[in-house]
Formats: C-alpha cells, sequence, structure tokens
C-alpha cells in the first residue's frame, strides 16, 4: 500500500533576488512582470507503507521544499501529492506549538490536532515527560524554551502519538548527542512496526546509511537516485569529495 505518491510534482516561487523598483512599476502601468524560480522540476516518488526514507543533497537542493510540499505546507505549482494515513510533521523547532501556553498545554494540543480523544492523551503524558526529559519545566510556557527543549518535546510527542506517517526535517540535529541516539533508538523501535512510513531530511550521512533503508538524493530540484541508503549515501558522498577537490 502506497503512504505518499508524488507525480510530476513541481515548485516555483517567486524571485526576489531583482526585485522591481517603484519607477519600474509606474512605467509598467501596474504589467511589470514576475520572475520566478524553479526549485523542484517534475518529481515523480512512491513510498510504501512501512517504509524509512532518508532525503538527502546539498543545501538550496530542494529536499525541505519537497518535504513542506508533502505535508501541505506549500501547494505544488503543478503535479499532484496523495497521502495515505495519519500524518505528524517535525520540520521547525516550535512548528506546531502555541508558544503562549505550557509544555503540558501544547501536548493536548497537539493530542486534539491529530485527533485523539482527552483520554487518550492523558495516557500518553507520562511517557512524553519523561521520555522528553524536561521534569518541571513542562508546565513553563514554550516561549521559554531552548531550541533542544523544544526539539525533546516536539520528538516525544510525534513518536509517542505513533501517526501512520512522520516527516522529520533536520531538527534531531539540534542538542545533546546522548539525546539524538535516544531519538535514533526511539526511531528504531516505531520501524518495526510495519504500519508507519518515516521519511526524514539530514546530513547526518552515517543516520541516513544506518537507519534508513531507502534513500533519496535530490539535486538542483530533482530525482538525482533513488535507492538502497548504502549504495546512493556513497555515491552522494563521492561527489561531495570530487566537488570539494
Amino acid at each position: 500500500m502506497k503512504a505518499i505518491e508524488i507525480n510530476n510534482v513541481c515548485k516555483d516561487f517567486e524571485s526576489i533576488t531583482n526585485p522591481p523598483t517603484i519607477k519600474k512599476m509606474v512605467l509598467s502601468l501596474g504589467k511589470f512582470k514576475k520572475e520566478y524560480v524553479r526549485r523542484l522540476e517534475n518529481v515523480n516518488i512512491s513510498i510504501e507503507r512501512g517504509e524509512s526514507v532518508s532525503i538527502v543533497g546539498t543545501n538550496g537542493s530542494g529536499k525541505s521544499t519537497l518535504l513542506r510540499i508533502i505535508c501541505g505546507v506549500y501547494k505544488p505549482t503543478s503535479g499532484e501529492i496523495s497521502i495515505q494515513g495519519r500524518l505528524y510533521t517535525m520540520l521547525d523547532l516550535g512548528s506546531g506549538f502555541h508558544p503562549d501556553l505550557t509544555g503540558m498545554e501544547n501536548i493536548f494540543f497537539n493530542g486534539a490536532v491529530l485527533g485523539l480523544r482527552k483520554d487518550e492523551i492523558e495516557s500518553k503524558i507520562q511517557n512524553i515527560i519523561d521520555f522528553s526529559e524536561l521534569g518541571d519545566y513542562i508546565n513553563q510556557p514554550i516561549r521559554t524554551y531552548s531550541a533542544g527543549m523544544l526539539m525533546r518535546l516536539g520528538f516525544s510527542i510525534a513518536t509517542e502519538n505513533e501517526p501512520d506517517i512522520l516527516l522529520i526535517d533536520e531538527v534531531i540535529a539540534v542538542g545533546d548527542s546522548a539525546f539524538q541516539e535516544k531519538c535514533y533508538k526511539r526511531l528504531e523501535e516505531i520501524k518495526q512496526k510495519e504500519h508507519v512510513t518515516i521519511v526524514f531530511v539530514t546530513h547526518d550521512m552515517d543516520a541516513a546509511t544506518n537507519f534508513a533503508d531507502r534513500a533519496i538524493w535530490i539535486k538542483k530540484g530533482k530525482v538525482n537516485a533513488d535507492g538502497k541508503s548504502s549504495e546512493i549515501i556513497k555515491n552522494y558522498l563521492n561527489e561531495l569529495q570530487i566537488s570539494h577537490k
């Protein structure tokens, strides 16, 4: 069963490198032609239910844009996206949190967004607090949290609620190495559950090789390679070494 289906997706963003001056806009009588930059071009990806997939590529290649299209933050300029299952995203630290609510209140808020009943959320609270290691900080407003604390809470909520599809964009890189290792162990446990699909963007090639079964290499907005993680990452690293010589 397909969890994510991406067909011929393109994404253009309005160029802001050379914005029109007021004079040009007046002289053009409001007909100034906008310029666009293509970030994704004819992307076709099919991800099966239960797969663990890493998305790799250099900065600006289109990795994060692709993840944001999958979760609906961006709409594709053209093409189609199909998602089957309940989706949870960890794209930006603090996204999905209300800054004036406490950590505890945000647990309920996120659970409600996922469609969980109050009693279902309550049954998970202690596990979330214990895994996050936030202690009494769980009763402090989110706006007082450090980046590492936000990551701890966000990751704990996301993995305890066990969505069908989990999207992660680099946020695990925030914080201390011990907690990062703890996160990957939790993801390994989730990975064993055949119904959960995990897709993550990372610059950690060891994690991409060891954790994900499959890697997708995005280069200049296109799928450059897609296959077994060890092979894709090896080729990607070889190209990086060549380009840096």
